[in-house]
């Protein structure tokens, strides 16, 4: 077999590898070969949690939303239920923002769900 020497190339990807794994610990941000298999680790968990993001999102805005309606007398799916059958689409992101920042127009629209 013939002998591979680390020329420019390979340094240059260790130099690139182990800038990227700055702050891991230990071996991970040392040696080429655990920094290779962090990176992989990493770029696995950004691909799953860019996808998981939004349903923690999604969850979020369900219990601002739950919470705001209670306070006008009515619960989350009730008035998902009879928003849906009178056609109404506002999404569950505006709603959550209008409970926490408008509550006079959130007011507004239950009531006008709900009557």
């Amino acid at each position: 077999m013939t002998r591979v020497k680390k020329a420019v190339h390979a340094l240059k990807y260790r130099r690139s590898l182990l800038k990227e794994t700055k702050g891991y610990r230990f071996a991970r941000s040392k040696k080429e070969r655990a920094a290779s298999e962090a990176m992989v680790h990493a770029g696995a968990h950004a691909f799953r949690d860019r996808r998981d993001k939004k349903n923690v999102f999604r969850r979020l805005w369900n219990v601002r939303l739950n919470a705001g309606l209670r306070e006008h007398g009515t619960t989350y799916s009730r008035f998902i239920g009879a928003m849906n059958k009178k056609g109404m689409k506002l999404n569950r992101k505006m709603l959550s923002e209008l409970a926490a920042q408008r509550p006079d127009t959130f007011k507004r629209v239950v009531e006008k769900v709900t009557a």
